[in-house]
């Protein structure tokens, strides 16, 4: 898929205790239990707290009918006798063949090493054919910048984002990863 835009077509991407699969209409019911989690929405810029009923469904067929800018994939264990969402990880295309990770888990799956599985899978396959890959965490989450330098980002810089569910800007680290 490299160069191309992001279409339904995601490739099912293997880890060692799940795969990264494309979210499909029944991960609503998950992904509506783990973002209504303030310890979830607080950790990003675009979930709020409360979160709303049907936004899960809403999310999930934005993503399906999507504008090829973002590309979501479902943290999948049930073919390693877990859950089959566990978490969800995206890529946004950004220009110059440049893209921004973004990912969050499960909270009762916090520091068991998922995040960093699926950010390292996701590296590995580089299914956009990305130059290199952004993300940027907020400042109170060390756990998050622990997961991308793990997985060989490096730090570029501090800046502020807008976290819906805080309603508020927050200080952010910004991290790159060069992948070409």
């Amino acid at each position: 898929m490299k160069h191309g835009t992001i279409g339904a077509a995601l490739p099912v991407i293997p880890a060692q205790r799940f795969v990264l699969r494309p979210l499909r209409a029944s991960d609503a019911g998950l992904i509506q239990l783990y973002a209504s989690d303030r310890r979830v929405a607080e950790m990003t810029t675009t979930i709020p707290h409360p979160y709303p009923p049907g936004a899960a469904q809403a999310f999930v067929e934005r993503t399906l009918d999507g504008d090829g800018s973002r590309a979501v994939w479902a943290l999948d264990g049930s073919g390693h006798g877990s859950s089959e969402l566990l978490g969800v990880l995206s890529l946004a295309r950004l220009d110059r063949d440049q893209a921004e990770i973004g990912y969050w888990v499960a909270p009762a799956l916090w520091n068991a090493g998922y995040a960093s599985e699926a950010v390292n899978a996701i590296v590995a396959a580089n299914p956009l054919g990305s130059q290199a890959l952004f993300a940027t965490v907020f400042q109170d989450n060390p756990g998050s910048a622990r997961v991308l330098t793990n997985a060989g980002f490096e730090y570029v810089g501090d800046a502020e984002a807008y976290s819906v569910a805080r309603g508020r800007m927050v200080p952010t680290w910004t991290y790159i990863r060069k992948l070409a």
